[in-house]
């Protein structure tokens, strides 16, 4: 019987998530949670088999709690699973430690299977998104065009979204638990990497970029 962990905060989500996976005879959802500190909680008491992890957790990134349980519990198989682009959040969530993303729109069809392979020892994404991934291994010294938002740090990205989202510099440090000093530096840096010259720019290239990737799409 494999244990599973549900971080996500939403509750009707979490709900159709845990009768979905009871249903299988090997699988169980042993604890559910809405944020880091039930999550660090759940791990503690039930010592799950597994976690699913969603990256948005109210004002929580669950990248941060996906690297924190690589960490601390070494071993132990995350799937991410998320309303956001696999084309711009699966490669991270991997980097960060996740064996497995599935967006969250193919969740009943796909999650399963996910968690079977990665309880395998297999990295699970899409089709789609493995042909991306292999695309990375050859090299095109020929390719040119703008920069794109996959050379931004996980921090840098986050604040990115955030700008998109419509906070200003002092929301986003309160969102961040950060200073706004050190959310200003962010923005330099993204108007570095992007060619962004204005500020205004950026909130535009921001505000656009969110809007594309709630349609499933990205830059």
């Amino acid at each position: 019987m494999t244990r599973i962990l549900i971080v996500d905060d939403h509750p009707i989500f979490q709900m159709g998530m845990k009768e979905l996976l009871n249903q299988e005879e090997d699988l169980l959802v042993c604890a559910v949670a809405e944020d880091f500190a039930s999550a660090r909680q759940a791990l503690r008491e039930q010592h799950p088999d597994l976690a699913i992890i969603d990256i948005s957790l109210a004002e929580e990134n669950g990248l941060d709690l996906v690297k924190e349980i690589t960490a601390e519990y070494h071993g132990m198989p995350i799937l991410v699973l998320s309303l956001h682009d696999e084309s711009v959040w699966a490669e991270r969530a991997i980097r960060a430690g996740a064996r497995g993303y599935v967006m969250k729109k193919e969740a009943s069809e796909s999650v399963v299977l996910a968690i079977r392979n990665i309880i395998e020892g297999k990295i699970h994404v899409s089709h789609a998104m493995m042909a991306l991934l292999l695309d990375k291994f050859q090299i095109n010294p020929h390719a040119q065009g703008a920069p794109t938002i996959e050379i931004l740090t996980d921090r840098e990205l986050e604040v990115f979204r955030l700008i998109g989202s419509g906070l200003s510099t002092r929301e986003i440090a309160e969102r961040m638990k950060l200073g706004i000093k050190t959310i200003g530096t962010y923005r330099d840096r993204i108007k570095q990497k992007l060619c962004i010259k204005t500020a205004t720019e950026l909130t535009r290239r921001a505000v656009l970029w969110n809007e594309n990737e709630h349609f499933g799409k990205s830059e």
